[in-house]
Formats: C-alpha cells, structure tokens, sequence
C-alpha cells in the first residue's frame, strides 16, 4: 500500500524516494537543474490530483506512483497540468494485457482479433500502463522508447477532440504549418519500415509501431524526444523545430 503518499500532510516529495527516481531514469536526472526542480513540483501536484489503481493483483507503491508521475509530467514541464485535466484515474498492470478488438468493414464483415498492449490513453478517461514497461523506461531510453510519455502525449494530442497527431493549435494555419512538417517525416518513416518488413532494409530506429497511424507516429516521436533527444535530433532533424515549437512555449 502507498506509505508516504497515503500519510502525507504536504505535497513535498521525500529526498530519498525523489533521488531514487532520478538514479532509474537517467534522462530525467540529465536535464537542467532548475527543470528537474520544476518536475518533482509538478510529479507532486500530479500525484495530488490523480488516482492509481493497480490491476491483477498488482500493490501501488510510492515509487510505483512517483516513477510514473514524474515520467508523465516530463511532456508538460512547460504546458502546465492543463493538459492532463480531462481524466484522473490511471491503471497499472503488472506487465503487458492483451485487448480483444473488433471492427467491422466497409462490407459490414466483423474482424475480431487479439492485441497486446503496454499502454492505452482513452478519450476522456484513464491511462492504462504496464508496470514492467515503466520500471524499464531508464533502460529503454537508449531505443527512444517510453510508454508513459506515449500514453500521455496521446492524452496531449487528445485535447482538441481527435487523435490525429497534432495538438491543439491556436489557430488553423498553426495546424497546416504543423502537418506540413508531420506528415512528411511520417510517410518517410512508414516507408522505412515497409521497406524493413517486406525487403529487408535497415529497421527504423524507433518503435515501428508508430508507422500504423499518423497519431501513434506523434507519440512514438514524442517518446524519444524526451528521453534520447541527441539520437532523436539526427533521425529526425525536421521535427526537433517543430516540438520545441510546441513543448517548450511558456504559458
């Protein structure tokens, strides 16, 4: 059960179980000093105002909560929790869960399948996550993965009401000038990994699941933005520009 979190009488984040965190997750402890100082600040607002549920059997801790409050308010650091204030409930599973999906065609046929998930971000309510996943984000960093930054910055994206990888613009040429540098990078990316899968070219660097959907190449290009952004600058000069445009603006 939580310890601090449930006996707390202020919002003020331990030294220990903060230094703990920042030693999992290098890139968080890699960024400027004031920043960090700016993310434990919003990582305890955060965790004032959501909810954490543990699913199959699964205990929240502190450093549970906290891991994953502080990854999550990295993307916001300069947007404000705003951004976050459509929902408060978040799941964490033990590891990855496995969704029954279903559709039907334009010939009115159903197609069932299975699909495993690390994460899911649902319009107007909570974020799913796999704990394992998460516990695994300071290692991963190196491949530009991050399952809490993707769920969240779908939760970003899902602020102007559709999932269509661009976030909430201040006006519709804003929104033009936004996908004119996108959809580019996307197309070039999806190409990258047909040609992997189908011919055998080189593989992307980044997960090639976000070559399923313009919104899913937004939040795995928004994954190694924030915890491998050297990496992410050569891969994708285009879209440093773009997101600092965007994530670095001050309210």
């Amino acid at each position: 059960m939580f310890g601090w979190l449930r006996r707390r009488r202020t919002r003020d984040i331990p030294q220990s179980l903060w230094a703990a965190t920042l030693a999992d997750y290098p890139f968080l402890a890699a960024r400027p000093e004031a920043e960090v100082s700016t993310l434990r600040t919003l990582a305890a607002q955060f965790l004032a105002e959501k909810e954490f549920h543990g699913a199959q059997g699964l205990v929240i801790t502190d450093r549970i909560a906290l891991d994953i409050a502080a990854q999550a308010v990295l993307p916001v650091l300069h947007l404000g929790l705003d951004c976050y204030d459509d929902f408060v409930g978040i799941v964490v599973h033990p590891d990855e869960v496995v969704a029954r999906r279903s559709t039907t065609d334009e010939a009115g046929v159903v197609h069932d399948w299975d699909e495993v998930l690390a994460g899911e971000a649902m319009e107007g309510g909570p974020v799913m996550l796999s704990w394992r996943d998460v516990r695994e984000a300071g290692v991963a960093a190196a491949a530009g993965y991050n399952v809490v930054i993707h769920e969240f910055a779908h939760k970003i994206d899902l602020r102007d009401g559709a999932p269509d990888g661009c976030p909430p613009m201040p006006s519709k040429a804003a929104r033009e000038r936004w996908l004119a540098v996108l959809e580019p990078a996307y197309r070039a990316f999806r190409e990258q990994v047909i040609v992997a899968e189908r011919f055998g070219g080189e593989p992307p660097w980044l997960d090639a699941y976000g070559a399923t959907a313009l919104d899913e190449f937004f939040a795995v290009a928004c994954e190694a933005y924030f915890v491998n952004r050297e990496r992410f600058s050569t891969a994708f000069p285009t879209l440093v520009p773009l997101f600092d445009g965007f994530f670095l603006r001050r309210r």
